[in-house]
């Protein structure tokens, strides 16, 4: 009953998940200024009660909650049929500082999760959850804490793909996983390092969308 009021199916753009009228498939942004990713899927609107849950699940080391808030994302429109093609799933990594003070990457959690749910509900087997291959290659201050105009600036360059494993990316469709997409700047930076690694199709799936305009590409 939670989700069914508090989390319906409402129309999103392909692109960066934003809300969009009935029967459009790309905002405008996106239209102008095309992000680095084919498509962009996400369950929850980043709003009570979902914004209290997902800061426990971020913040108040709650790992736990990625045993419910997986299965959630996997129920979302697109996702299960996007991740039935994608040949690997990538969580995005938190910095080793960051990591410390966590104690665990909620991206990972979640995807790991996702992986758990989908393996129940679908014959196939799902795609890889790999851990290896992008590199966060710099401390950032927190995301949440900052502006628009800075959060943009803040994780440029922040991602990179390992030099070792970068032809495991050559060709393949990737699914990138996040918990909660704002501007989209995380997410269209780790999108950019593997594009540059020559994935031939890249989705960005994240748990909650906040209703802000999404990052510049450029």
């Amino acid at each position: 009953r939670c989700v069914a009021r508090f989390a319906p199916a409402i129309c999103r753009c392909e692109r960066c998940a934003l809300p969009v009228p009935a029967g459009v498939p790309v905002c405008g942004a996106c239209l102008r200024e095309p992000p680095p990713l084919e498509r962009c899927l996400t369950a929850l609107p980043y709003a009570w009660p979902w914004a209290q849950v997902i800061a426990r699940f971020k913040f108040y080391a709650e790992p736990g909650l990625a045993a419910a808030l997986g299965p959630l994302l996997r129920a979302a429109p697109g996702v299960a049929q996007a991740l039935a093609q994608a040949d690997l799933v990538i969580p995005l990594p938190l910095s080793a500082e960051r990591l410390a003070e966590r104690g665990y990457n909620p991206a990972q959690l979640l995807a790991q999760s996702l992986m758990h749910s989908l393996a129940q509900h679908a014959a196939p087997p799902p795609p890889r959850v790999r851990l290896d291959v992008l590199l966060r290659t710099r401390h950032t201050p927190p995301q949440h804490a900052l502006p628009r105009a800075q959060r943009l600036r803040n994780v440029r360059g922040a991602y990179a793909v390992d030099p070792l494993r970068a032809a495991d990316l050559a060709h393949q469709r990737v699914v990138l996983v996040d918990d909660v997409m704002t501007t989209g700047a995380s997410l269209y930076d780790a999108a950019r390092a593997v594009r540059g690694a020559r994935a031939a199709h890249i989705t960005g799936l994240t748990l909650a969308r906040t209703p802000q305009q999404p990052a510049s590409t450029t």
